[in-house]
């Protein structure tokens, strides 16, 4: 009896197998029979792919419409309500004055935030413009006198900060950079609707660290960067009105707190940028060490000027001087080399930007050629191409004041060539975009040319006005000596365009004009010179041979 009902269970399991397969076929069968006609219809085709879309370009119209429209409608918005807090809330009582321009605030954030649930962006930007609305209220409570309500200076520096933590906060837990940009934006620019004072400076100080917190902990560029374009323009504001700021103070000391405002804004935007300077683009940190740069020196050198003139150099060499310590701030911190480079090139156009302050004539073109020369040699060291692109700018610079009257200018245009030579002979030149022989050849032939102007200035201010093709003759033959010592081909180059020149001048100026004497001279002295470099090039070629 076990052994039948073993085998009744076994044939039971046989059926359920059969009857699966029986229905995986029929179901088989059917997929089959559904792909059947585009099968038979194209046998051997292949499977279709899908057009790819191209990509849609953007609608100049719509841009404008919503993103433009929408920013400059906010900032208008804002500036009118301030222009009104200004003039007509002086008429209020003092609880009026607090309670109507919050309410005003609050009431543009709280329809910013409902906006924000259908269009997230719009919303937003209407949000921030309430931010800055507070903060302008804030701020209008000490220093603009008609709403004036608080009376201590300290008191509102520390609620200013409070709120400026407030919106910062705000904006880093909504992860919002419109939000950021739009409160800071505005909170930075309402405060020079007035008079500009100590005060502003401070407030609009403790809005650029707030946009620098956004730089340092979220990377985000735009705030920080119109921040900083806004904490000088504030300044530049503050210096064409001159007497707002610290009215009744000796010169020195007003000269002193513009000076420390600028250097506290070139410290912040600095270390911002050098805490991680490997976290942001390349083309953003170059801008920020730019404008800052531009921002610190031209600020500082107007100001200084209208004050104290005879303390322009010393600024700016202590400008020079900061940015080299940028330079190697960089270099620890493993920032791109590129921003190290910028920092370098920088020390370098403020010590030449410095030299006219202190020198004049003989001693500023013999200060630039110095430089120049310094600058191009130290590249060497550092590895830095713009640092020597740099100094060869400051040594055609001063190639360029070398005026043909100068006293000494005999030995200026000898530095000049022995600059040129000793600059071009340095280490590897790269340009970014270009491989290293390419760059090089380049930059060699940049400096080749200006040897040889600097030669052909050289022989020509010794030569009588009748020899000045012969001088240029003679100029193109030293040339070509400096090309064969060195075995630069460039040199010779140039001194076969210099060669082309002078006999061209002397076909179609000196045959006609020249006394007979001179004209013997010239041409003699240009035959011997043309054999000698030619038989120079026969030797060359027999030994290569």
């Amino acid at each position: 009896m076990a052994d039948e009902g073993d085998g009744q269970d076994l044939r039971d399991t046989v059926k359920r197998l059969e009857a699966t397969v029986a229905a995986l076929e029929t179901r088989l069968a059917s997929l089959e029979s559904r792909e059947e006609p585009r099968t038979l219809a194209s046998p051997s085709a292949a499977p279709v792919t899908p057009p790819v879309a191209a990509p849609e370009q953007r609608d100049l119209e719509a841009h404008v419409g919503t993103y433009w429209l929408s920013r400059l409608g906010i900032v208008a918005l804002i500036i009118g309500i301030a222009y009104l807090i200004t003039y007509h809330f002086g008429e209020l009582g003092v609880l009026a004055r607090v309670g109507a321009g919050y309410l005003l605030s609050a009431g543009l954030g709280a329809f910013g935030l409902w906006l924000a649930r259908r269009h997230q962006l719009f919303g937003r930007i209407v949000f921030g413009g309430g931010l800055a609305l507070a903060y302008f209220v804030t701020y209008a409570l000490h220093f603009i006198p008609a709403v004036r309500v608080i009376d201590s200076e300290v008191l509102a520096l520390v609620l200013l900060a409070g709120f400026v933590v407030a919106i910062v906060t705000i904006a880093h837990r909504m992860q919002s950079e419109t939000v950021a940009g739009i409160a800071l934006f505005l909170g930075l620019h309402t405060g020079m609707l007035s008079d500009i004072t100590a005060f502003t400076l401070l407030s609009t100080t403790m809005l650029a660290a707030g946009a620098l917190f956004f730089l340092v902990r979220n990377r985000w560029v735009i705030v920080p960067l119109s921040s900083l374009v806004a904490v000088y323009s504030t300044h530049v504001v503050w210096a064409v009105r001159t007497g707002h700021m610290a009215p009744g103070a000796p010169e020195d000391d007003r000269l002193l707190l513009s000076l420390g405002f600028l250097a506290l804004y070139f410290l912040l935007f600095s270390v911002a940028l050098l805490v991680r300077p490997r976290d942001l683009p390349v083309r953003a940190s170059l801008a920020f060490t730019l404008l800052n740069w531009v921002g610190l020196t031209s600020l500082g050198a107007y100001e200084v000027s209208q004050e104290q003139d005879s303390h322009l150099f010393g600024f700016l060499l202590v400008v020079a001087l900061a940015h080299g310590a940028g330079a190697v701030v960089s270099k620890l911190q493993r920032a791109p080399a590129a921003l190290t480079h910028a920092y370098l090139a920088l020390t370098a156009v403020t010590l030449a930007l410095a030299m006219p302050a202190r020198y004049d004539d003989v001693a500023l073109v013999a200060a630039w050629t110095v430089t120049g020369l310094i600058a191009g040699l130290a590249a060497r060291g550092v590895e830095s191409p713009v640092l020597r692109g740099v100094g060869v700018l400051i040594l055609y610079v001063a190639l360029g004041a070398c005026e043909w009257e100068t006293p000494g200018r005999l030995t200026l245009l000898i530095g000049l060539v022995v600059a040129f030579v000793l600059v071009e002979r340095g280490g590897t030149v790269r340009v970014a975009g270009l491989p290293e022989p390419k760059a090089r050849t380049a930059f060699t032939a940049i400096c080749a040319a200006g040897a040889g102007l600097s030669l052909v200035a050289l022989v020509g201010a010794r030569m009588p006005g009748g020899l000045v093709t012969l001088g240029w003759v003679i100029a193109a033959f030293l040339l070509f000596g400096v090309g064969f010592a060195v075995r630069e081909r460039w040199y010779r180059l140039a001194a076969l365009a210099v060669l082309g020149l002078a006999l061209g001048r002397l076909v179609l100026v000196d045959v006609a004009k020249l006394p007979p004497d001179q004209r013997v001279v010239t041409f003699i002295l240009l035959g011997v010179m043309l054999l000698l470099v030619s038989y120079t090039y026969t030797r060359l070629r027999d030994r290569r041979g």
